[in-house]
């Protein structure tokens, strides 16, 4: 009779751990489950910051350049008066826009060779090298 006592409360003991593993289970999917959603949340928001930070910073550069295209013009219109003591001013004038459409001119044709080296853009020699991977594999298979 002890043995069946014994043993009842042992399959109850063994029920409750059942039910309490499955409980821990659920718990713990649970806590997953909002830990997670969590997380995600934070990451929105730290993206969120980032992006306003990298636009406020992206317009600040704008700024910065068009301040230094201010600033070149104002250089070059001192140049201009610079020259003007040596010469008559719109000699001078003449004189620093050949300089600088000179410069633009060089720096447009050394552009335009970079540009036709990138074309086209597709990556040729990846290109080549899968097709010859394919036909590799083609013969190999026949054989």
């Amino acid at each position: 009779m002890m043995e069946r006592s014994s043993d009842t409360s042992h399959e109850q003991a063994r029920a409750h751990d059942d039910r309490s593993a499955a409980e821990l289970v659920k718990q713990v999917s649970e806590q997953t489950s909002k830990l997670v959603r969590q997380e995600i949340a934070l990451a929105r928001l730290e993206i969120g910051d980032k992006i306003k930070h990298f636009g406020i910073g992206a317009g600040l550069f704008g700024a910065a350049a068009l301040f230094a295209l201010f600033g070149a013009g104002t250089l070059v219109a001192a140049l201009v008066l610079a020259l003007a003591t040596a010469m008559d001013g719109w000699l001078a004038a003449l004189v620093v826009a050949v300089v600088l459409l000179g410069g633009a001119g060089m720096m447009a044709l050394g552009g335009k060779r970079q540009v036709a080296q990138a074309t086209p853009p597709a990556p040729e020699q990846a290109v080549e090298n899968v097709q010859a991977d394919i036909d590799e594999v083609k013969r190999s298979v026949r054989a």
